[in-house]
């Protein structure tokens, strides 16, 4: 019993501080004068959510980007969050403050385009959740009011859609159905007074805005107590009407329908029901309206209705781009009609959402020039385009999402802690029979040569300088650099067009559906004890992607020879991360140890100032040989010729100068405090030290294991060399992050190549 108490109990509370008592009017505006983000417009309080959860640093092509967190949908923890595309979003955040500060665009429709499995019903699902979860919270508190006409009929009453049940005084209440504004209630000279006075006492900004006159449902009731009390003889009749006995105003919950409006592709009814609702003729009978339309026989289901107060969202615009005529005015106006002399203010957002087609719906009249039919609504359409990601690690991500339940968002900053995090491997529970489940691996680098080959096929080709190829450009774009050895160059040193960028190219859905095919498929591969049919290989993904791509209606003939094409620099560049991690594995012992390299920095340092080095037999000169034999046997870069006895050249001077003094913080060893060492110094930072300490040859393994033969790799004879050096290279590998059975395929790949070039 303890623990469903407990579930009760934390319900209990999360619902407490979600829900307020309602308050009186009154109550209500010195409330917002505390607190004026309450008052805020739609477009104010769309932001305010965004804005609320902060941003963080992140490189997208190649160009670091403050990303709104608010797209992470920290809300329900990553579920729905729309990787990459942050430029867009930016652009889309910058629209939201321009409209809301009513500098300009306010005649607008949001319009997000873009490729399928691109993000944009992402966004639509990570709006919902946040603008949910933010009306929750005390700053995101959004209201609305409830009118109660009974304590003051003579049995008249006011209803809507029926009869509630309940205790006779709260019964008789009945909520806005669209959601209408506290401040609405309030006559329009008092209301801009209000609103004028509420501003100056705000540090915002972006000023609080309603034109919106009370909706039609709760006019009537408005009207009707005014008219009530007039000829009652009440002098006070603004106090009579929004006395709490009648009026009071409640928070509520931003969701679908409240606050939230959302027209699917399957929706359907002639434009008005789907923009604002549809009249009721049996509740019409019912309240006995007498020849006139009575607003409260009005269902106020359609999507604008639904979406008044915040946000109104069209899916699919292609399904419904008849409506979108009908919303050319609702922007600018903030007006739509439900019937001939009975309309309705709206304060929403209007976005849609939809596939490259409706470009196509839009233009069809384009020959037309000046007669184009759809100009207008063209006119006011603001285009943003979402496309395909072209980061392999964003990719990645988006890949492992698709396969497995994982949806924290990859919040990482620091560069090896990603890289570790990208050629993972990955297993994958499969049924294979009725009860039975296989366990598939994903070797490591597999979903990340999907991704990296998915990237590829995106990129622009023309602008790739000679001497680069499309992998280069990717890594590029993931990391904002290229490293080869002690050199690095950046993105800023290279000419990209990002015009053409993840337009076209292979959607993540091809991807997923090819790696769920060969998670059903055991490979033809054997070994005595372990199950190496199970696994999938960053080979075997790469060739069941390139051959799919022929049966796959998706893609244009072009798109399919073009695509096929670039799998083989894709297969070059994880052949060579599989042998650095063989190649890493075998030499695992056999490194640089950190306490060498510190070593020989220390004495660089002391060379070129023309100090000592502290040691425990007090202080001594930097030694020449030491510095010598490192630069010579570690680092490669010198020869014997290149010192005279141990005395270096101009070239080896002016290398520990550039490449290693440099390279660190000059001004931290020339001001360093009695505790400081070279150990204070992050060595991985200066390139030429980190080729020491993370680069390894095919030479250095031949110079220390004399008798290794890689050609006896696969079943090496026992108590040979080559089954020592496989043995511990195995378990090397296991212990970063292979399993045994991928570590025994992905050596075997590795020197099934060098063993042609071994001898």
């Amino acid at each position: 019993m303890k623990p469903t108490r407990d579930y009760i109990r934390r319900a209990d509370e999360r619902l407490r501080g979600t829900y307020e008592e309602p308050m009186s009017l009154a109550e209500y505006v010195d409330a917002a004068f505390e607190s004026p983000a309450i008052a805020s417009h739609a477009s104010k309080y769309l932001l305010s959510a965004i804005e609320a959860a902060g941003t963080r640093t992140v490189i997208e092509e190649g160009e670091e980007r403050e990303r709104y967190r608010f797209f992470d949908d920290p809300s329900n923890d990553g579920e729905h969050a729309v990787l990459g595309n942050t430029e867009v979003l930016n652009r889309f955040v910058d629209d939201l403050r321009t409209i809301a500060a009513e500098r300009g665009k306010s005649e607008k429709i949001i319009w997000f385009d873009g490729p399928t499995a691109t993000g944009k019903s992402e966004l639509k699902r990570c709006l919902i959740n946040g603008l949910r979860e933010y009306s929750k919270t005390e700053a995101g508190r959004r209201y609305t009011v409830e009118w109660n006409v009974n304590t003051a009929s003579d049995g008249r009453g006011l209803s809507y859609g029926g009869e509630m049940d309940g205790p006779e005084e709260e019964s008789d209440w009945y909520e806005s159905p669209v959601q209408s504004h506290p401040l609405s209630v309030f006559p329009p000279e008092v209301r801009r007074d209000l609103l004028e006075d509420l501003n100056a006492a705000a540090s915002d900004h972006i000023p609080a805005s309603l034109d919106e006159e009370l909706d039609p449902f709760c006019r009537e009731a408005y009207d009707y107590l005014e008219e009530k009390y007039r000829r009652s003889g009440k002098r006070d009749l603004f106090s009579a009407v929004s006395d709490p006995k009648h009026l009071r105003v409640k928070n509520y919950v931003v969701d679908v329908g409240r606050g939230i409006g959302v027209l699917h592709s399957e929706d359907d009814g002639t434009p008005k029901e789907r923009l604002v609702g549809s009249w009721m003729p049996s509740m019409l009978r019912e309240l006995d309206s007498r020849g006139r339309k009575n607003p409260q026989a009005f269902s106020y289901d359609g999507v604008l209705s639904q979406g008044n107060g915040l946000l109104t969202i069209v899916e699919d615009a292609t399904q419904h781009a008849d409506l979108l005529q009908k919303l050319l005015n609702v922007p600018d106006e903030s007006h739509v009609k439900l019937d001939k002399g009975i309309g309705m203010d709206i304060d929403t957002q209007l976005l849609i959402i939809s596939n490259p087609d409706l470009d196509a719906e839009l233009d069809k009249y384009s020959d037309r020039n000046g007669r184009d039919p759809l100009k207008a609504l063209k006119r006011r359409l603001d285009k943003h385009e979402f496309r395909y990601l072209t980061n392999v690690s964003l990719e990645t991500e988006l890949i492992r999402r698709e396969l497995t339940n994982e949806t924290d968002v990859w919040d990482i900053e620091d560069r090896k802690e990603l890289e570790t995090r990208i050629r993972e491997g990955l297993f994958v529970d499969v049924r294979s029979g009725p009860g039975e489940i296989t366990r598939r691996e994903l070797a490591p680098h597999a979903v990340e040569a999907a991704a990296l080959y998915s990237v590829v096929s995106r990129l622009d080709g023309d602008d790739v300088p000679d001497g680069y190829s499309l992998v280069d450009k990717a890594t590029l774009f993931d990391r904002g650099y290229l490293q080869d050895g002690d050199t690095r160059e950046g993105i800023d040193e290279f000419d990209f067009d990002a015009e053409n960028e993840g337009i076209h190219g292979i959607p993540v859905t091809f991807t997923r559906d090819v790696i769920a095919d060969l998670l059903h498929e055991d490979r033809d591969r054997h070994h005595p004890e372990l199950d190496v049919g199970t696994v999938i290989m960053p080979g075997d993904l790469l060739e069941s992607m390139a051959e799919t791509l022929h049966e796959a209606p998706v893609f244009s003939r072009a798109e399919r020879t073009e695509y096929e094409g670039r799998v083989a620099v894709v297969k070059d560049r994880v052949f060579d991360q599989q042998e650095e991690d063989v190649l890493s594995a075998i030499l695992a012992d056999k490194h640089v140890e950190q306490e060498t390299v510190e070593e020989y920095v220390e004495h660089v340092y002391a060379w070129d100032a023309g100090d000592q080095i502290e040691t425990d037999r007090g202080p001594v000169d930097p030694d020449a040989l030491l510095m010598k034999l490192f630069e010579v046997e570690h680092l490669g870069r010198f020869a014997e010729s290149d010192y005279a006895g141990n005395d270096p050249s101009e070239a080896v001077e002016r290398f520990r100068r550039e490449k290693v003094i440099t390279a660190l913080n000059r001004f931290a060893w020339e001001n360093r405090d009695e505790g400081f060492t070279v150990a204070d110094v992050d060595l991985s930072e200066i390139p030429v030290i980190r080729t020491v300490l993370e680069t390894h040859e095919w030479d250095d393994v031949r110079r220390l294991f004399e008798d290794f033969d890689p050609a006896q790799w696969d079943d090496p004879p026992t108590n040979t060399e080559t089954a020592r050096v496989k043995e511990r290279t195995i378990a090397e590998m296991v212990e970063n992050g292979y399993s045994p059975a991928s570590a025994e395929l992905t050596s075997r790949a590795v020197m099934n190549e060098v063993r042609h070039r071994w001898d």
